[in-house]
């Protein structure tokens, strides 16, 4: 079989199994909606919300907490930015890089071509990251002055209901920028080869199934 043939079959084999486990987790929460944790982390987010914008005396409390989550998010946007510049750095030795690591390549493509599409997608998942964390502290930024208004005054558009909307919204940002860091994972493996790429997919989709559930 063609090297070629052995690196488009692990690509498939790698997206296969990230559908299958999503059709998965998409089976079990429709039928219990609290079956991930990230279900949990909603509801949390929205209870807070909802109690701190009750009491005024909450205020202290509630700009260190969303403080401390846009400083994680901020922290994880510059790694982002330091690998993007760290895998274009890469991409600038790929003939040199390509030769060498070969060695461990089982069957895969020594091709420039191939080097080329498995450092974009790489920087492609990275540059996911940092656009996901990057809008959760866009966000964040917006609910650390909403969650401050006077009980009130707390209507429409700035009702504890919207603004923990929006706050949900800023965590599902943080969730999709740490899912493209986890997949960041097997693309590195890919380098070195196909079979590698699958194995740390299989790898990847075992520790989610253990992140995801609510247990």
């Amino acid at each position: 079989m063609q090297a070629n043939h052995l690196d488009t079959i692990a690509i498939l084999i790698s997206l296969s199994l990230f559908v299958s486990y999503y059709l998965f987790l998409l089976r079990q929460t429709r039928r219990d909606p609290n079956y991930t944790i990230h279900a949990i982390n909603q509801k949390a987010r929205h209870l807070w919300v909802t109690e701190v914008m009750k009491d005024s005396r909450h205020d202290v409390m509630a700009v260190q907490t969303l403080r401390n989550y846009a400083m994680a998010a901020t922290f994880k946007a510059s790694s982002a930015i330091l690998l993007i510049i760290g895998t274009l750095t890469l991409s600038g030795q790929a003939e040199n890089l390509a030769k060498s690591w070969h060695v461990l390549n089982l069957g895969g493509s020594p091709a420039p071509e191939w080097w080329t599409i498995k450092i974009l997608c790489l920087l492609t998942a990275l540059i996911v990251a940092f656009f996901a964390f990057s809008m959760s502290i866009r966000l964040l930024n917006h609910v650390v002055f909403m969650v401050s208004i006077p009980p009130e005054q707390a209507h429409g558009a700035l009702a504890p209901d919207k603004v923990a909307q929006r706050l949900n919204h800023a965590g599902a940002y943080y969730s999709v920028g740490m899912r493209a860091f986890f997949i960041t994972v097997p693309l590195v493996f890919w380098l070195f080869g196909p079979v590698f790429l699958v194995l740390a997919t299989l790898g990847l989709v075992i520790v989610l199934f253990r992140l995801d559930r609510n247990r």
